[in-house]
């Protein structure tokens, strides 16, 4: 069976304030006409198809369309939900979309039904794990700790004992919204730590023959079996030196696997430049940035009169504009946002404890912090859930 893994396709989203609904309209053709050149027989998108629990009327009319075309082809295809989506609302119409060949997976509680499809050689089991928000699944899934392993592993047991009572042979496929380890994060991502720990190992989704993994938005192979097909378009300047691409793969009569990346198409692409003003808008080895969106971070120790204005005479696609002074790290002028770059919330509360106190948060205190952190989570995702 010759199965399209993708994810991750936010649609609604902007870049840097550039709308980007075109480019997804783009990248729906190429998806359709990817499944009737390569002759494949069934989708997998790994959740975070919208952006945010309600997205923009243009973006469901996008979804709509492109639901439409992959049914008008006749090969069945399959979704889950992801963290940026409202899976009740994702969901809506599940059970009769069902009959076109559109299989939406949103229920939690579903996780060890599949959808069956069918080739010459027996039966592929398709199961949809969508987001598991730790907090809200605990219950069903009987768990006393709410974290993203423990859910995972408790639905992925509910996986198991289905795929064992059917028949010798069935295959199978996971479709998963996490963040497994070994994977590479960029800056577009939602974070979803919870515990302090955001990470769930691979070895989770063991027994199965094949897991297509949505969240992280950068293309990657943790296993053979196991792979993220990550977003189909770049969503922040951390995705600069990211290959957009889709996994083709091929699961053989014995459930081995074999997979090809294919390239998604690129509205325009990114670079990322560095150096004085001057530097920039001289240096000739730049020219092949001039028709990118460019984040251009300038090193010049006192702030130039009107950078940006300058800067887009050469880069007119210019997006973001970031100073960093080259100076110590000690130096007092070193700006907050640069010492908070790349911290989490209670990494970042830990250092004000520190500050303010002269010492950081004990053990007790630092379980206070994550758990105070944790319910801020919880219940975030509670009203997004009841809007």
């Amino acid at each position: 069976m010759r199965v399209l893994h993708t994810s991750d396709w936010h649609l609604g989203r902007a870049f840097h304030r550039v709308n980007m609904l075109g480019a997804q309209a783009g990248f729906i053709g190429h998806l359709v006409t990817t499944v009737r050149e390569h002759a494949v027989d069934a989708v997998v998108v790994s959740g975070d198809v919208y952006d945010r629990a309600v997205p923009p009327l243009a973006a469901v009319e996008l979804f709509d369309d492109a639901l439409h075309r992959l049914a008008d082809l006749g090969v069945p295809t399959v979704l889950i939900s992801g963290n940026h989506d409202s899976a009740r609302r994702l969901g809506v119409g599940a059970g009769l979309i069902d009959r076109a060949g559109i299989h939406l997976r949103t229920e939690p509680a579903a996780a060890g039904t599949p959808v069956v499809l069918s080739d010459a050689h027996g039966d592929v089991a398709f199961y949809g794990l969508p987001y598991l928000e730790p907090a809200l699944v605990k219950d069903e899934f009987g768990v006393e700790r709410a974290g993203h392993e423990t859910v995972l592993a408790a639905a992925m047991d509910r996986v198991r004992a289905d795929l064992a009572a059917r028949a010798a042979g069935t295959r199978s496929v996971v479709l998963a919204h996490a963040f497994v380890t070994g994977g590479e994060a960029s800056d577009s991502e939602r974070d979803i730590t919870v515990g302090g720990v955001a990470a769930v190992p691979a070895g989770v989704f063991d027994g199965v023959d094949y897991v297509a993994l949505g969240h992280l938005h950068g293309c990657q192979t943790l296993t053979e079996r196991v792979r993220y097909s990550g977003s189909p378009l770049a969503y922040s300047f951390s995705e600069a030196d990211h290959r957009k691409s889709m996994w083709l793969v091929d699961l053989a009569a014995d459930g081995s696997v074999t997979a090809e990346r294919l390239d998604c198409p690129v509205p325009r692409p990114l670079a990322r430049i560095r150096g004085t003003l001057q530097d920039l808008l001289a240096d000739p080895g730049l020219a092949r940035h001039e028709d990118a969106w460019v984040e251009a971070t300038l090193t010049d120790p006192v702030r130039p009169a009107d950078p940006m204005a300058r800067l887009a005479e050469r880069f007119p696609h210019t997006l973001s504009l970031v100073f960093a002074p080259e100076r110590a790290a000690d130096d007092p002028a070193v700006s907050y946002a640069r010492r908070l770059a790349g911290r989490s919330d209670q990494q970042i509360a830990h250092d004000f404890v520190a500050h303010v106190r002269g010492a950081g948060p004990d053990e007790r205190e630092s379980a206070v912090l994550r758990e105070a952190f944790d319910t801020v989570r919880a219940d975030d995702a509670l009203r997004e859930v009841a809007r």
